[in-house]
């Protein structure tokens, strides 16, 4: 990869996954919506009012309308550019130093950045996911918080809950973004890697990147889902007064509590709409992320 300063690799990888977020923000609404359907509920028992991708983009288009598929989305740019910032920035930290050519660097590397950047971006995801799951009543799915936007909720949460309500559900964010981000980078890096030794492709072509992206969203689609799910049911729950969830107690009362009243296989709850979503976000936040870096190298060698 291009060298680029860490400073750079913040605004780059920030703006490259804010540009993933426009075209994949549809995905996930509706990978939010088939997450809380019947929660809580064993199989069988609840009507399932969205079924697979097509039927449910079809569904949050007549309940909502053609805007309600980029329902959050002002919420969803404000995390990516966040969460990324913050992780990408890391990330570059930590290879600049040489610590990710040691043995497990690269993941270990992910992790904590990852780990860094779910933290700031925690109250952007959790209005994020609150908006993306308010709707008719016919059509609702876990429960309705009724923001009427961004600041709206930011607003609402502090006032309601204080400060620490902003941060509330980060216990599933953490390790969500930890394993996902662990699983993009050193996978990302390692697939680029190896299709260019194949020689497959020219060596500065945009399709090893692609080719890259495309082999880490498997890997990062098959260990973030069930943090995923328990992440969208601990930010969306209702809290009582003292601001507690009044479903789940946190990240492992979460996981008991689907795996023993929905089965093991909820945790993977949507896992097609899921990939769709995540899928095309890591490909094309790797992709653009990859080429930014390239522009910013070459104009570094230029100037120099």
């Amino acid at each position: 990869m291009e060298t680029v300063p860490p400073a750079v690799d913040l605004v780059l990888g920030a703006s490259a996954c804010c540009l993933a977020c426009v075209f994949t923000n549809p995905l996930e609404v509706v990978k939010t919506r088939l997450q809380l359907q019947g929660e809580l509920q064993a199989r069988g028992t609840y009507p399932r009012l969205y079924r697979g991708f097509v039927a449910s983009v079809v569904a949050v288009a007549r309940a909502d309308g053609l805007c309600g598929l980029q329902k959050g989305l002002a919420a969803g740019l404000l995390y990516q550019g966040l969460m990324n910032g913050v992780r990408f920035y890391c990330y570059s930290l930590v290879c600049q130093a040489g610590l990710s050519q040691q043995p497990g660097g690269t993941v270990v590397a992910g992790a904590v950045a990852g780990a860094l950047g779910a933290f700031v971006g925690s109250p952007a995801y959790l209005v994020k996911t609150q908006l993306q799951a308010q709707t008719v009543a016919a059509m609702a799915v876990g429960h309705q918080h009724h923001h009427q936007s961004l600041l709206g909720a930011l607003e609402t949460i502090w006032r309601q809950q204080g400060l620490a309500g902003l941060w509330r559900g980060v216990g599933g964010a953490v390790p969500r973004v930890m394993v996902g981000s662990a699983a993009q980078l050193a996978t990302f890096a390692s697939a680029k890697a190896w299709v260019q030794e194949r020689q497959w492709l020219p060596e500065d072509s945009w399709l090893v990147a692609l080719a890259g992206g495309m082999i880490s969203s498997i890997a990062v689609v098959a260990v973030m889902t069930p943090f995923d799910v328990v992440s969208t049911r601990l930010y969306n729950q209702p809290v009582d007064g003292a601001g507690r969830g009044k479903l789940y107690g946190g990240l492992a009362d979460c996981l008991v509590k689907i795996w023993r009243q929905e089965g093991p296989l909820a945790l993977y709850k949507g896992l097609g709409p899921v990939y769709l979503r995540l899928g095309p976000h890591t490909i094309l936040s790797m992709l653009f992320w990859d080429e930014l870096r390239k522009l910013a190298g070459r104009g570094q060698h230029q100037g120099n």
